[in-house]
This record gives C-alpha cells, structure tokens and sequence, in this order.
C-alpha cells in the first residue's frame, strides 16, 4: 500500500532528540526517505538504528551555526537520495534569556542556532526548490513567539523571529509552488523541559504531537499550503 510521502526526501536538524527523533521517525512511517542531521554523530546512528530502515536513511553529523556545514548536509542529502523535498528546521537552543543577567555568550548561541541556522537551512535547499516549482520548508518555532515569558526575552526574540522568517518567505514564495509552514509547540516533553522548574506537574505535549503535525502539513496535496499551526498542551 502506498504511503504519504513515498518517493520524497526529507532533512531534518536537530534530529538527535526529542521532537527532531520524532519527526523523522513519522516522516519514515510515512515512506520519506529522511536525513537526520545534528551535531552528536553517534547519537544520529543510534537513532538510524532504531528506524531500521538503512535504504532510506542517511546521518549527516552537521553544526547548523557553520553555513558550510548546512551546505555540505544539502549536497550529501541530494547525493544520496536526489531531490530534497522537505527541510525541516529544528535545531533549538534554549539557553539564558533574561537581558539583566547579561548573558551575552548564551545570547550569540540561540541567536546562531535558533535565527542564522533557519536561515543557513534554507538557503542551502531553496534555489533547487524554486527551480523544481515545488518543494516544502517546515520551521519548528514555539509558543514562545507569540508571547513573551519574563525570564525567556532572548529566547522568545528569537522564536518571534523565526516565525516572522516564515510569514516573510511565505509572502516571497507566493506563486512558485515551494510552501512553507511555521509550527509553533507549546511546552514538550523533552529532556530540556523535564529539567524545568517552572513546569513541575503541568501535562506535557509529547514530541510525536508535533511530528504528526509536521506529516499533516508535508502530506497535503500541492495546491494547499497549511502557513502555520500552534499547538498546546490542554
């Protein structure tokens, strides 16, 4: 039986935990060939172990704050499997976000992670898209973008960017057949989150809420482009 995705090739950051695992693995369920990418190399091919499928996926250890990094993940990715159909930007970093505390080391880390590694991601898959007419770029923002949390302003500025890069090349992709979508999740189980004091006994959303996300938007049929979804916890 045929499945969503069958045929497609889809790369995923930040693939070595939580939402980024469990986005490659329903897009694989899904019949999408799936490069996982992320710094810890070793977890990337414990993940591919889990998947069992080796014909349909490749681990590319990848740095997404170094543009010749997300470059070369491009290039390896279309190596491998020829068209990229789907970047999905994932790799996060929540680190120290208030601006009195004056963490500017911090600061540089999610803005290079978070802003110019979205940035770096989609530069390196949109030309070939554009030439293709088709094509499909999925960034992971957060609920944190649409409001601010006093002791996240960094972290959050950074998420209020993302999505405003998404609603920005949405607008600039108008009429060429390359959709974008923004998703925004609200707090996920996750090891970051499972650390926070200030969640202690809230439900959490589980990371693969948001993968299934990711499939509804990258499964529908060309002419539709679902923009953005905001997902949160009852």
């Amino acid at each position: 039986m045929a499945k969503q995705l069958d045929g497609k090739t889809a790369i995923v950051t930040g693939a070595s935990s939580g939402i980024g695992t469990a986005i490659a693995k329903e897009l694989t369920k899904e019949g999408a060939n799936v490069v996982l990418a992320a710094r810890n190399g070793e977890k990337l091919v414990e993940i591919a172990k889990e998947i069992n499928k080796k014909d349909k996926i490749l681990c590319v250890p990848t740095d997404v704050t170094k543009q010749d990094d997300v470059d070369s993940l491009a290039k390896r990715a279309k190596k491998a499997f020829g068209n990229i159909d789907i970047y999905v930007n994932n790799a996060d970093m929540m680190g120290s976000s208030r601006v009195t505390e004056g963490d500017v080391t911090n600061w540089d880390q999610m803005i290079d992670i978070n802003i110019k590694g979205v940035l770096y991601g989609i530069h390196s898959v949109l030309p070939d898209m554009k030439v293709r007419g088709s094509g499909h770029i999925v960034n992971i923002a957060s609920d944190s973008g649409f409001e601010v949390t006093e002791r996240l302003t960094v972290y959050c500025a950074t998420k209020f960017a993302v999505r405003a890069i998404s609603a920005g090349l949405e607008k600039e992709l108008a009429n060429t057949g390359v959709r974008t979508t923004s998703i925004s999740p609200g707090m996920v189980e996750t090891p970051l989150s499972s650390k926070s004091p200030f969640e202690e006994g809230r439900k959490k959303l589980a990371p693969v809420d948001i993968a299934r996300a990711v499939v509804y938007a990258v499964a529908q049929p060309d002419y539709v482009n679902v923009n953005e979804v905001l997902i949160r916890p009852i």
